[in-house]
Protein backbone atom coordinates (compact mmCIF):
# COMPACT_ATOMS: atom_id res chain seq x y z
CA UNK A 1 0.00 0.00 0.00
CA UNK A 2 1.35 3.77 -0.75
CA UNK A 3 1.73 6.34 0.95
CA UNK A 4 -1.36 7.82 -1.20
CA UNK A 5 -3.59 5.30 0.26
CA UNK A 6 -5.58 6.27 2.59
CA UNK A 7 -7.38 4.08 6.14
CA UNK A 8 -9.99 5.56 8.19
CA UNK A 9 -11.29 3.40 10.97
CA UNK A 10 -13.48 3.72 13.78
CA UNK A 11 -15.07 1.09 16.69
CA UNK A 12 -17.26 -0.47 14.45
CA UNK A 13 -15.92 0.13 10.67
CA UNK A 14 -12.86 -0.39 8.71
CA UNK A 15 -12.94 1.82 5.46
CA UNK A 16 -10.05 0.79 2.93
CA UNK A 17 -9.51 2.82 -0.36
CA UNK A 18 -6.66 2.44 -2.49
CA UNK A 19 -6.08 5.45 -4.98
CA UNK A 20 -6.53 4.58 -8.53
CA UNK A 21 -8.67 1.35 -7.85
CA UNK A 22 -11.96 0.36 -6.77
CA UNK A 23 -14.44 2.13 -4.81
CA UNK A 24 -14.32 1.99 -1.11
CA UNK A 25 -14.78 -1.36 0.64
CA UNK A 26 -16.41 -1.26 4.06
CA UNK A 27 -15.22 -3.91 6.37
CA UNK A 28 -17.91 -4.63 9.55
CA UNK A 29 -15.68 -5.47 12.63
CA UNK A 30 -17.00 -5.44 16.35
CA UNK A 31 -16.35 -2.52 18.72
CA UNK A 32 -13.79 -2.46 20.48
CA UNK A 33 -14.97 -1.36 23.38
CA UNK A 34 -18.09 -3.76 24.43
CA UNK A 35 -19.84 -1.07 27.02
CA UNK A 36 -19.59 1.54 24.50
CA UNK A 37 -23.19 2.86 23.51
CA UNK A 38 -22.13 4.47 20.19
CA UNK A 39 -25.07 7.13 20.88
CA UNK A 40 -24.27 8.79 16.87
CA UNK A 41 -24.98 5.50 15.14
CA UNK A 42 -28.18 4.98 17.26
CA UNK A 43 -28.86 8.34 16.16
CA UNK A 44 -28.10 7.35 12.38
CA UNK A 45 -30.37 4.77 12.69
CA UNK A 46 -33.51 6.51 13.98
CA UNK A 47 -35.95 6.24 10.85
CA UNK A 48 -35.16 2.32 11.26
CA UNK A 49 -36.28 2.21 14.91
CA UNK A 50 -39.34 4.09 13.60
CA UNK A 51 -40.30 2.11 11.01
CA UNK A 52 -39.81 -1.38 13.13
CA UNK A 53 -41.93 0.26 16.06
CA UNK A 54 -44.50 1.03 13.16
CA UNK A 55 -44.08 -2.62 11.54
CA UNK A 56 -44.42 -4.10 15.25
CA UNK A 57 -47.87 -2.30 15.54
CA UNK A 58 -49.26 -3.36 12.25
CA UNK A 59 -48.14 -6.89 13.12
CA UNK A 60 -49.81 -6.99 16.80
CA UNK A 61 -53.30 -5.74 15.52
CA UNK A 62 -53.06 -7.12 12.22
CA UNK A 63 -56.20 -9.49 11.19
CA UNK A 64 -57.69 -8.73 14.73
CA UNK A 65 -61.45 -8.68 15.12
CA UNK A 66 -60.97 -5.82 18.33
CA UNK A 67 -57.79 -4.67 17.70
CA UNK A 68 -56.25 -2.50 19.72
CA UNK A 69 -59.28 -2.46 22.37
CA UNK A 70 -57.19 -5.43 23.62
CA UNK A 71 -55.10 -2.92 24.85
CA UNK A 72 -57.91 -2.14 27.31
CA UNK A 73 -59.65 -5.68 27.46
CA UNK A 74 -56.52 -7.32 29.49
CA UNK A 75 -55.90 -4.56 32.28
CA UNK A 76 -59.85 -4.35 32.27
CA UNK A 77 -61.08 -7.92 33.04
CA UNK A 78 -57.75 -8.45 35.10
CA UNK A 79 -58.88 -5.57 36.90
CA UNK A 80 -62.48 -7.10 37.62
CA UNK A 81 -61.15 -10.73 38.44
CA UNK A 82 -58.83 -9.26 40.97
CA UNK A 83 -61.59 -7.35 42.39
CA UNK A 84 -64.07 -10.31 42.70
CA UNK A 85 -61.05 -12.13 44.49
CA UNK A 86 -58.98 -9.88 46.96
CA UNK A 87 -61.37 -6.92 46.96
CA UNK A 88 -64.87 -8.91 47.53
CA UNK A 89 -63.50 -12.72 48.89
CA UNK A 90 -60.23 -12.01 50.40
CA UNK A 91 -61.15 -8.45 51.93
CA UNK A 92 -57.53 -6.95 51.08
CA UNK A 93 -57.44 -3.63 52.01
CA UNK A 94 -57.17 -0.75 49.12
CA UNK A 95 -56.43 2.18 52.00
CA UNK A 96 -59.51 3.85 51.56
CA UNK A 97 -59.52 4.24 47.78
CA UNK A 98 -62.46 1.74 45.77
CA UNK A 99 -60.52 -1.20 45.11
CA UNK A 100 -60.89 -1.80 41.17
CA UNK A 101 -59.52 1.74 40.28
CA UNK A 102 -56.91 0.97 43.44
CA UNK A 103 -55.90 -2.23 40.87
CA UNK A 104 -56.29 -0.91 37.55
CA UNK A 105 -54.17 1.87 38.28
CA UNK A 106 -51.22 -1.03 39.24
CA UNK A 107 -52.15 -2.77 36.32
CA UNK A 108 -51.45 -0.34 33.76
CA UNK A 109 -47.42 -0.40 34.24
CA UNK A 110 -47.41 -3.78 34.95
CA UNK A 111 -48.96 -5.08 31.97
CA UNK A 112 -47.22 -2.68 29.98
CA UNK A 113 -43.87 -4.26 31.77
CA UNK A 114 -44.58 -7.90 31.09
CA UNK A 115 -45.85 -7.55 27.68
CA UNK A 116 -42.37 -5.28 26.89
CA UNK A 117 -40.66 -8.67 28.80
CA UNK A 118 -42.47 -10.87 26.65
CA UNK A 119 -41.99 -9.24 23.12
CA UNK A 120 -38.23 -8.20 23.93
CA UNK A 121 -37.09 -11.67 24.74
CA UNK A 122 -37.73 -12.88 21.56
CA UNK A 123 -36.90 -10.34 19.43
CA UNK A 124 -33.93 -11.23 18.41
CA UNK A 125 -34.96 -14.92 17.92
CA UNK A 126 -37.56 -13.62 15.33
CA UNK A 127 -35.45 -11.63 13.50
CA UNK A 128 -33.08 -14.39 12.63
CA UNK A 129 -33.32 -13.71 9.03
CA UNK A 130 -32.30 -9.86 9.16
CA UNK A 131 -29.35 -10.22 12.13
CA UNK A 132 -27.88 -13.04 9.29
CA UNK A 133 -27.73 -11.21 6.47
CA UNK A 134 -27.30 -6.89 7.54
CA UNK A 135 -26.01 -4.80 9.87
CA UNK A 136 -27.72 -2.61 11.84
CA UNK A 137 -27.29 -1.43 15.77
CA UNK A 138 -28.66 -4.50 17.60
CA UNK A 139 -29.75 -2.89 20.38
CA UNK A 140 -32.62 -1.61 18.05
CA UNK A 141 -34.61 -5.19 18.69
CA UNK A 142 -35.63 -4.75 22.30
CA UNK A 143 -35.63 -1.57 22.44
CA UNK A 144 -38.52 -1.40 19.16
CA UNK A 145 -40.34 -4.02 21.70
CA UNK A 146 -40.54 -1.59 24.23
CA UNK A 147 -41.35 1.63 22.20
CA UNK A 148 -44.09 -0.66 20.71
CA UNK A 149 -46.08 -1.22 23.96
CA UNK A 150 -45.78 2.39 24.86
CA UNK A 151 -49.05 2.91 22.79
CA UNK A 152 -51.19 0.16 24.50
CA UNK A 153 -49.95 1.92 28.21
CA UNK A 154 -51.60 5.54 26.55
CA UNK A 155 -55.43 3.83 25.09
CA UNK A 156 -55.54 2.01 28.75
CA UNK A 157 -54.80 5.66 30.52
CA UNK A 158 -58.18 6.93 28.81
CA UNK A 159 -59.63 3.80 30.38
CA UNK A 160 -58.00 4.88 34.37
CA UNK A 161 -59.04 8.36 33.93
CA UNK A 162 -62.44 7.68 32.60
CA UNK A 163 -62.79 5.51 35.86
CA UNK A 164 -61.29 8.37 37.93
CA UNK A 165 -64.08 10.85 36.81
CA UNK A 166 -66.35 7.88 37.59
CA UNK A 167 -65.50 7.33 41.12
CA UNK A 168 -64.77 11.30 41.34
CA UNK A 169 -61.13 10.92 42.23
CA UNK A 170 -59.47 14.28 41.00
CA UNK A 171 -55.23 13.52 40.55
CA UNK A 172 -53.62 15.43 43.21
CA UNK A 173 -50.38 18.08 42.73
CA UNK A 174 -48.09 15.01 42.81
CA UNK A 175 -49.72 14.45 39.10
CA UNK A 176 -46.44 16.10 37.88
CA UNK A 177 -44.00 13.11 39.27
CA UNK A 178 -46.14 10.80 36.73
CA UNK A 179 -43.85 11.02 33.79
CA UNK A 180 -40.77 9.75 35.73
CA UNK A 181 -42.23 6.94 37.20
CA UNK A 182 -43.68 6.16 33.18
CA UNK A 183 -39.69 6.66 32.26
CA UNK A 184 -38.69 4.29 35.04
CA UNK A 185 -41.31 1.43 34.23
CA UNK A 186 -39.88 1.89 30.53
CA UNK A 187 -36.15 1.84 31.77
CA UNK A 188 -37.25 -1.08 33.54
CA UNK A 189 -38.33 -2.96 30.71
CA UNK A 190 -36.03 -2.71 28.23
CA UNK A 191 -33.25 -2.96 31.13
CA UNK A 192 -34.44 -6.61 32.01
CA UNK A 193 -35.27 -7.06 28.26
CA UNK A 194 -32.10 -6.78 27.26
CA UNK A 195 -30.83 -9.45 30.02
CA UNK A 196 -33.58 -12.29 28.59
CA UNK A 197 -33.04 -11.16 24.90
CA UNK A 198 -29.32 -11.60 24.75
CA UNK A 199 -29.88 -14.76 27.30
CA UNK A 200 -32.19 -16.41 24.66
CA UNK A 201 -29.93 -16.26 21.76
CA UNK A 202 -27.57 -18.30 23.69
CA UNK A 203 -30.52 -20.43 25.98
CA UNK A 204 -33.66 -21.45 24.33
CA UNK A 205 -34.91 -22.48 27.74
CA UNK A 206 -35.42 -18.61 28.52
CA UNK A 207 -38.61 -18.59 26.35
CA UNK A 208 -40.24 -21.01 28.23
CA UNK A 209 -39.11 -19.60 31.71
CA UNK A 210 -40.31 -16.21 30.82
CA UNK A 211 -43.73 -17.10 31.44
CA UNK A 212 -43.27 -18.62 34.94
CA UNK A 213 -40.80 -15.15 35.68
CA UNK A 214 -43.46 -13.35 34.99
CA UNK A 215 -46.13 -15.33 37.08
CA UNK A 216 -44.24 -15.29 39.95
CA UNK A 217 -43.31 -11.02 39.70
CA UNK A 218 -46.60 -10.36 39.26
CA UNK A 219 -47.44 -11.13 43.00
CA UNK A 220 -44.32 -9.88 44.15
CA UNK A 221 -45.23 -6.53 42.68
CA UNK A 222 -47.97 -4.87 45.00
CA UNK A 223 -50.65 -5.16 42.30
CA UNK A 224 -53.86 -6.75 44.48
CA UNK A 225 -52.26 -5.54 47.54
CA UNK A 226 -50.63 -2.60 48.71
CA UNK A 227 -47.09 -3.05 49.66
CA UNK A 228 -47.24 -1.33 53.34
CA UNK A 229 -49.02 -4.77 53.84
CA UNK A 230 -44.93 -6.55 53.96
CA UNK A 231 -43.18 -5.62 57.18
CA UNK A 232 -41.28 -2.52 57.64
CA UNK A 233 -37.76 -4.28 58.24
CA UNK A 234 -38.36 -6.29 54.63
CA UNK A 235 -39.67 -2.99 52.89
CA UNK A 236 -35.65 -2.21 51.75
CA UNK A 237 -35.29 -5.57 50.35
CA UNK A 238 -39.14 -5.26 48.80
CA UNK A 239 -37.85 -2.58 46.83
CA UNK A 240 -35.34 -4.48 44.98
CA UNK A 241 -38.12 -5.22 42.96
CA UNK A 242 -37.97 -2.42 40.61
CA UNK A 243 -41.81 -2.58 39.63
CA UNK A 244 -42.30 -2.10 43.45
CA UNK A 245 -41.43 1.77 43.30
CA UNK A 246 -43.47 2.16 40.12
CA UNK A 247 -46.87 0.56 40.67
CA UNK A 248 -46.58 2.72 44.08
CA UNK A 249 -45.46 5.61 42.46
CA UNK A 250 -48.31 5.61 40.07
CA UNK A 251 -50.97 5.36 42.94
CA UNK A 252 -49.41 8.18 44.38
CA UNK A 253 -49.32 10.43 41.67
CA UNK A 254 -52.98 9.32 40.19
CA UNK A 255 -54.79 8.36 43.29
CA UNK A 256 -53.48 10.71 45.82
CA UNK A 257 -52.41 8.11 48.43
CA UNK A 258 -49.96 8.22 50.86
CA UNK A 259 -46.06 9.62 49.43
CA UNK A 260 -44.28 5.83 49.57
CA UNK A 261 -41.34 6.20 51.08
CA UNK A 262 -38.21 7.72 49.25
CA UNK A 263 -36.15 5.17 50.16
CA UNK A 264 -38.08 2.39 48.67
CA UNK A 265 -38.13 4.87 45.47
CA UNK A 266 -34.54 5.18 45.59
CA UNK A 267 -34.04 1.72 45.77
CA UNK A 268 -36.10 0.52 43.13
CA UNK A 269 -34.16 3.34 40.79
CA UNK A 270 -30.66 1.77 41.77
CA UNK A 271 -31.65 -1.60 40.97
CA UNK A 272 -33.06 -0.36 37.75
CA UNK A 273 -30.02 1.11 37.07
CA UNK A 274 -28.08 -1.62 38.00
CA UNK A 275 -29.83 -3.61 35.65
CA UNK A 276 -29.28 -1.57 32.80
CA UNK A 277 -25.80 -1.00 33.01
CA UNK A 278 -25.14 -4.97 33.40
CA UNK A 279 -27.21 -5.63 30.51
CA UNK A 280 -25.80 -3.13 28.64
CA UNK A 281 -22.51 -4.50 29.08
CA UNK A 282 -23.94 -8.18 28.95
CA UNK A 283 -25.61 -7.29 25.68
CA UNK A 284 -22.81 -5.84 23.87
CA UNK A 285 -20.52 -8.45 25.04
CA UNK A 286 -22.50 -11.26 23.08
CA UNK A 287 -23.66 -8.55 20.25
CA UNK A 288 -20.63 -10.04 17.79
CA UNK A 289 -21.74 -13.83 17.93
CA UNK A 290 -25.59 -13.22 17.79
CA UNK A 291 -25.24 -14.13 14.18
CA UNK A 292 -23.55 -17.33 14.61
CA UNK A 293 -25.31 -18.68 17.57
CA UNK A 294 -28.60 -18.01 15.62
Amino acid sequence: MTSSDQLVQDSKTESVQIAGTSPTVIIIAPPKSRIRLDLFELWEYRDLLYFWVLRNLKIRYKQTVLGASWAIIQPFFTMVVFSIFFGMLAGVSSEGVPYPIFTYCALIPWIYFANSISLSSNSLIEQENIITKIYFPRLFAPLASVLTGLVDLAIAFVVLFGMMLFYGIVPTKAIWTLPFFILLAIISAFAVGLWLSALNVEYRDVRHAVPFLLQFWLFATPIAYSSRLVPERWQMLYGLNPMVGVVEGFRWALLGQTQPSLQLILVSAVTVLLILISGLYYFRRMECSFADII
